[in-house]
């Protein structure tokens, strides 16, 4: 694996936290927060596979 692809399998799972945690704090909306899950695990995996 490449340094990239390390950086994103450690930074995503980081971001669906944050935003879990945000909606759980009342910060966010459900909606928003699927939202931000969905958009971080479909740039993650186009990243991941394109190299």
């Amino acid at each position: 694996m490449t340094d990239a692809q390390i950086g994103l399998t450690v930074a995503t799972p980081v971001i669906i936290l944050f935003a879990m945690t945000l909606n759980r704090m009342g910060v966010l909306q459900r909606g928003a927060t699927i939202a931000a899950v969905l958009a971080a695990v479909v740039i993650a995996a186009s990243l991941f596979l394109q190299r």
